[in-house]
């Protein structure tokens, strides 16, 4: 496998992600989170159940804006 040597790449958990990407998806997923958090009217277990459901909404925001970089080659491979 190639060694990615951009500068704007940082490695966590042992995979190459885009500094800026990874930013991106963290404020959407606090935003949202956090925001479905508070709005959350009433006491327990409310305010649990709508972090959950902003953390899932913006799980499904990420997706959709934030595109993998990877392009996956095979070598060595024969056909018979």
């Amino acid at each position: 496998m190639k060694e990615v040597k951009d500068k704007k790449y940082v490695d966590i958990w042992g995979d190459n992600v885009d500094l800026k990407d990874l930013c991106i998806s963290m404020g959407i997923s606090i935003l949202f989170t956090l925001g479905g958090f508070l709005i959350a009217p009433g006491e327990a277990p409310q305010p649990l159940i709508f972090g959950l459901v902003g953390g899932l909404i913006a799980f499904v925001i990420n997706f959709f804006i934030i595109k993998p970089k990877r392009t996956l080659t095979v070598e060595g491979e024969e056909k018979n």
